[in-house]
C-alpha cells in the first residue's frame, strides 16, 4: 500500500509534466482488466467445480506449452491469488505511466519470454499463476529506470526495489511448492527486455554543459569564479536611464485686446 499511495502522487504530479508523463483511462484501465480477468477465472473454477490446473506450464512436454499463455490466468487457491493481485496491478500501472510507448510489447514478449523460459528449466510439475509475469515486471521497472537514467524512471527504480526487494529470495530453490525457476525465469526476461528495449523511453534533459558546442567562457554562472575555483563578485555596471526631454508649445488662445480711445 506505501507503494500504491507514492505512486498515485507521483501519477498527479508528474501529470503536469504532458510532454512525457500523462495519466490516461489505460493506465489504470489495463491493469484492472487483467486483474479481473484473473479473478473471473477464479471464480468459474470455484463456482463451476473446474480444475484448470493443467492448462498450466509442464516443461518439456508438448502439451505443456499451451501454459505459456494460460498460466498466468490461473491460480491454485485463494491466498495464491490475493499475494499477485495487488502487485499485478501496482507493477502493471506502472509499465503503462512510465513506459507508455513500450508498454504492451513488454508485457507481451515478457509474458512469452518468461513461460517459455519456465517451460525449459522448471521441474516435471504443473506452473500456474502471475508470479512469473510479476518478476518480469520487477526485472524490467528497476533495471530499465537505471539505464535510462531519467530521474523519474531511477526514482521509481528505487520505489519498485525498495517496496518488492526481498522478492529476489524467492528465485531461489526452497519451498517445493513454489515455482521458483519461473520466478527466475520471470525476472531474467525482464532484464533482457531492460537491456534490450532503447526506443519509445523518455530521454534525460540535457543541459548547456552537456552539449558538444558548449564554451564554459561564455557561461554566465561560471563567470563568477576564477581559475582556481574562488568566487569573484562582478561588478555590474550601472545603467543611466536616457532622458528624453520634450518640449511643446502651445499658444496663448486667451489674447487680451488692447483699450480702444473714444
Amino acid at each position: 500500500m506505501l507503494f500504491w499511495t507514492v505512486f498515485c502522487y507521483a501519477v498527479i504530479v508528474m501529470s503536469t509534466n504532458r510532454d512525457h508523463f500523462e495519466f490516461r483511462t489505460g493506465v489504470i484501465g489495463y491493469p484492472i482488466l487483467f486483474v479481473l480477468s484473473i479473478w473471473i477465472v477464479f471464480w468459474v473454477e470455484i463456482r463451476f467445480g473446474f480444475d484448470f490446473n493443467h492448462l498450466g506450464v509442464y516443461p518439456r512436454t508438448t502439451k505443456g506449452l499451451i501454459g505459456v499463455l494460460c498460466s498466468p490466468f490461473i491460480h491454485g487457491d485463494m491466498s495464491h491469488l490475493w499475494h499477485n493481485t495487488i502487485p499485478i496491478l501496482i507493477l502493471n500501472t506502472a509499465l503503462f505511466f512510465f513506459y507508455p510507448k513500450v508498454a504492451w510489447k513488454v508485457l507481451f514478449i515478457g509474458t512469452l519470454g518468461t513461460g517459455i523460459s519456465t517451460w525449459i528449466l522448471g521441474r516435471p510439475s504443473y506452473h500456474i499463476g502471475a508470479s512469473g509475469v510479476i518478476y518480469m515486471l520487477f526485472g524490467f521497472l528497476f533495471f530499465k529506470g537505471i539505464l535510462a537514467k531519467h530521474f523519474r524512471l531511477i526514482a521509481v527504480s528505487l520505489l519498485v526495489v525498495f517496496v518488492y526487494g526481498s522478492m529476489v529470495w524467492y528465485i531461489l530453490p526452497g519451498d517445493p511448492k513454489v515455482s521458483w525457476e519461473g520466478h527466475l525465469s520471470g525476472l531474467a526476461v525482464g532484464i533482457i527486455l531492460a537491456f534490450c528495449i532503447q526506443k519509445g523511453i523518455v530521454a534525460p534533459k540535457q543541459y548547456a554543459w552537456q552539449s558538444p558546442d558548449y564554451d564554459p567562457s561564455e557561461d554566465e554562472f561560471l563567470k563568477h569564479f576564477d581559475e582556481n575555483g574562488n568566487f569573484i563578485e562582478l561588478q555590474l555596471e550601472e545603467e543611466v536611464p536616457e532622458i528624453n526631454v520634450v518640449y511643446e508649445y502651445k499658444p496663448n488662445q486667451d489674447k487680451i485686446e488692447p483699450n480702444e480711445t473714444p
